[in-house]
């Protein structure tokens, strides 16, 4: 086992789409590490806070951190010898995109009322706010590509308004988001998607960044599913394996550690 000032530290919460993926990819490479959950845990937070850091996921050893957004940065910062995995062409993480968000709107109509405002599980955060940042995901990335600036985590994590109530509401301004996406896709000259662009979690190549737009809201889609499971609900159009095959899901769908 590593010393204790050299092991590796993950911070997390329940819920957060890359910090599951980022222990499962761990732990199915031998990597030994203290888990440390920051949601409602004042000093795993306060630990964050002294890396300088606010956001998870982050691996951290000793002083030194990275974001653990994107795995290839995680495979740098530990020295593994592991090859990420080769992502989907930008024309087709379109069509999932497509996909995923065409099918959130679908479930989000679909949860009652009485249950929008409601937690699930082990993560205090509505589900209605959860339905929202499928959406928000793609609407602040959008942003970032129409004025340039970086992708900040505000961006993805934008409040939602507050005339936005209904499952109806949401899945409109879901709906809405797609339709710009496809434009912006439409009239984007980067069709290969090399240039790189700033990032809370770095500067990034274009590719990985849009992989992780289209990714981490269908994941939350499958989130949603697993909530109108729990509720009794069957899912208008369920997502199989196979729609969602060749995006970089965790295995589970909900982290329950």
């Amino acid at each position: 086992m590593l010393a204790t000032a050299d092991r590796v530290r993950v911070f997390w919460q329940p819920g957060c789409t890359s910090c599951l993926r980022t222990k499962e990819f761990l732990t199915r490479h031998g990597v030994d590490y203290e888990s440390i959950n920051v949601h409602g845990n004042a000093q795993g937070m306060e630990e964050l806070r002294k890396l300088g850091v606010r956001s998870v996921p982050v691996v951290a050893r000793g002083d030194r951190f990275v974001f653990a957004q994107s795995i290839g940065d995680v495979i740098e910062f530990l020295g593994l010898n592991v090859r990420p995995q080769e992502p989907l062409s930008p024309d087709d993480l379109m069509r999932k995109m497509d996909l995923v968000l065409r099918a959130a709107a679908r479930y989000v109509r679909q949860v009652p009322a009485d249950a929008l405002d409601q937690p699930f599980r082990n993560r205090n955060r509505p589900i209605r706010v959860l339905a929202h940042h499928i959406f928000g995901i793609v609407d602040g990335f959008l942003e970032s590509m129409q004025d340039g600036k970086e992708l900040t985590y505000a961006r993805i994590m934008q409040e939602m308004a507050p005339s936005m109530r209904s499952g109806e509401d949401i899945a409109r301004y879901g709906e809405t988001v797609l339709e710009r996406a496809q434009a912006w896709w439409r009239g984007c000259p980067d069709r290969s998607c090399e240039r790189t662009v700033d990032t809370y979690f770095g500067r990034q190549p274009l590719h990985i960044v849009l992989e992780r737009t289209v990714w981490h809201p269908a994941q939350h889609t499958r989130q949603l599913m697993l909530i109108l499971d729990t509720l009794g609900i069957e899912p208008d159009g369920r997502l199989a394996a196979g729609d969602l095959a060749g995006l970089p899901l965790p295995e589970k769908v909900w982290d329950e550690d």
